[in-house]
């Protein structure tokens, strides 16, 4: 049964029907297992190196699941500092804080309220995904026998308040000095989700105004773990109440939260979705001003444009895999300043190389006290080229659809493999496109771009048929 719930970056499944408590133990054993064998590998004789965090969503599920799952890290001799209800970052930036082992939050993220699991990291908040430690928690959860036999090792478990520096650390990214005493209106919406607890431990109860900032709540009651909409900012139906918030209310921006709220999808003032590729152009320069000459990490599906203006502003691009365990790789392989995924992450070399949704909040509006610019202002010029967004096609034989590819559009362009296929005929012909493979589905994933509607369209006729049926979800 462990099988069906460990996926490529994370453990996750329905409860109590695929994942149940009796796993949580078995999976805090063989994480305390994993991790503190780790550390002991990195040669590391730290005493906090027995430690391990632990923190949780508001699930209805998540109280029981994180129990068993700290009873699970004590018996293997791992102690457990427990964090309470926090965000998915909180985790990461605990972790360096308190120099731990590593860490494990209980969430399903955006998934829906039947659903939990858990994100695990190890030391300085490296993700742990399945090449990179996942399989060895498997294995040795899998192989635990928690009979009468069993002798624990009693690790500790205590109780960890940690908002003050999570909050001094977050707002440490913030500077909205050349607002001049103005303040922000900002819509939040928290998708009944963790940022509900996360945003007033950070800015403020409802009704006041910290830090130059007015914040209008949406969906910030976590109490009963159900969703009034899916958390998953990234499907537009789920932010249109956030759009209509900020037209409304006049706002100057607003932000809409996944579950854990490690991620969030901006919202112009005019009410339009941003697109994450786009506001990783738009934020790249900031962080390059601090770094001059920095390499910048960006999913590789983004539009050219992130690319031109990394390199306008002075930056190294780099283009990165899919997923956050590759983004973060990617950015401390070359020590870069920031990165941007579509998926709505964004990472930050001084957050440990890690992601926050809070932290590119207050990089949003930091930007926009500099720039002195309105949302659609900043986001415009980027908007150059015509996008597909990701398409979705049914089909069993993938490799062959991706053969067939190369084959038919591979002569004279730009061909690589880095994640997927991504041929470019972008500076000969005008257009560009990344295949992806499903992990988990008979799927492949399309995005297409063009210099021109003419083009995109062109090619989309051509392509589209050479991946299978399309999938309208």
């Amino acid at each position: 049964m462990l099988g069906k719930i460990f996926k490529a970056y994370d453990i996750r499944g329905t409860y109590p029907d695929l994942l149940t408590d009796a796993m949580a133990r078995q999976i805090g054993f063989g994480a305390s297992r994993y991790l503190l064998g780790d550390a002991t590998a990195a040669g590391e004789d730290n005493p906090m190196m027995k430690n391990i965090v632990v923190g949780r969503d508001m699930r209805k599920s998540s109280p029981a699941l994180t129990e068993q799952l700290i009873k699970g890290i004590n018996d293997q001799g791992g102690n457990v500092l427990d964090l309470g209800m926090v965000d998915t970052s909180f985790i990461y930036f605990a972790i360096n804080h308190l120099d731990c082992a590593g860490g494990v939050m209980v969430t399903a993220s955006h998934n829906p309220p039947q659903y939990n699991g858990f994100k695990i990291s190890k030391r300085k908040a490296k993700p742990v995904g399945e090449s990179t430690g996942l399989a060895d928690i498997r294995k040795f959860a899998a192989t635990v026998d928690f009979s009468n036999n069993f002798v624990s090792a009693n690790g500790r478990s205590d109780k960890r308040d940690l908002w003050d520096a999570y909050r001094k650390h977050v707002l440490a990214f913030m500077d909205l000095s050349k607002r001049k005493g103005k303040k922000f209106k900002v819509v939040i919406d928290a998708s009944n989700g963790m940022a509900g607890t996360m945003i007033p431990k950070i800015f403020g109860k409802k009704g006041a105004s910290v830090e130059g900032v007015e914040i209008i709540e949406i969906n910030f009651d976590n109490s009963k773990g159900e969703f009034v909409h899916e958390p998953n900012p990234l499907v537009a139906s789920n932010v249109r109440q956030c759009c209509e918030e900020v037209v409304r209310q006049k706002a100057d921006v607003g932000f809409c939260y996944d579950g854990d709220a490690d991620r969030c999808v901006v919202v112009d003032e005019l009410g339009n979705i941003v697109g994450c590729d786009l506001l990783t152009g738009v934020l790249c320069r900031h962080f390059l001003e601090k770094s001059p000459g920095a390499a910048v990490v960006y999913d590789l599906r983004s539009t050219k444009a992130v690319e031109e203006e990394i390199r306008k502003a002075g930056g190294k691009p780099v283009r990165g895999r899919v997923g956050h365990v590759f983004m973060k790789a990617a950015l401390a392989e070359n020590k870069g300043c920031f990165g941007g995924e579509l998926s709505g992450h964004f990472y930050f070399a001084q957050n440990f190389n890690a992601d926050s949704g809070v932290i590119a909040m207050c990089t949003v509006l930091t930007v926009l006290a500099n720039t002195g610019k309105k949302m659609s202002e900043l986001v415009a010029p980027l908007a150059r080229y015509f996008q597909s967004g990701e398409i979705n096609f049914n089909i069993e034989d993938k490799d062959a659809a991706l053969v067939r590819l190369k084959k038919e559009f591979g002569k004279g362009a730009l061909v690589d493999d880095l994640d997927g296929v991504t041929i470019d005929c972008f500076n000969t012909e005008g257009w560009w496109c990344n295949v992806r493979k499903s992990n988990t589905e008979p799927l492949l994933r399309l995005n297409l771009e063009a210099k021109d509607k003419a083009t995109l369209d062109t090619m989309m006729a051509r392509i589209a048929p050479m991946l299978g049926h399309k999938v309208d979800h």
